[in-house]
């Protein structure tokens, strides 16, 4: 939630890339716990709220890039903010999603971090 202390590096999750934690603390009073986190880490890059009408059982949902697990994130919300459940798409592409953007037009749009990288749209199956 907007303006309250996730406490980082006081308190994490996180791992340096040495494997080592940042912290030895996950807890301390005052200080908020996240909605979700990834140990190891996705290495998330964008990030997308999704409000549109081309996925309707998607609306409401976070998607997120993942540069080390190369794979898009589907984070389900249910109607509070707490996570439901998650899906790896595109994970059989092994493409560094470095960018996601819920566009206007009602479709998701992808960025990969390679050397030809790609601008795809997300459009529904059949």
């Amino acid at each position: 939630m907007a303006g309250r202390n996730y406490g980082w590096p006081v308190i994490t999750y996180g791992m340096d890339y040495s494997g080592a934690f940042v912290s030895p603390y996950t807890q301390r009073a005052g200080l908020e716990q996240p909605v979700i986190y990834w140990t190891p880490s996705i290495a998330p890059s964008g990030i997308a709220l999704y409000r549109g009408d081309k996925f309707p059982a998607w609306r409401g949902d976070l998607f997120v890039g993942a540069l080390a697990l190369e794979h898009l994130r589907r984070v389900h919300l249910d109607g509070s903010g707490n996570v439901v459940e998650q899906e790896e798409l595109l994970n059989d592409r092994h493409w560094r999603i470095r960018d996601v953007r819920a566009a206007p037009d009602g479709y998701l749009y992808v960025c990969t971090d390679e050397v030809n990288g790609r601008v795809l749209r997300l459009e529904p199956t059949s």
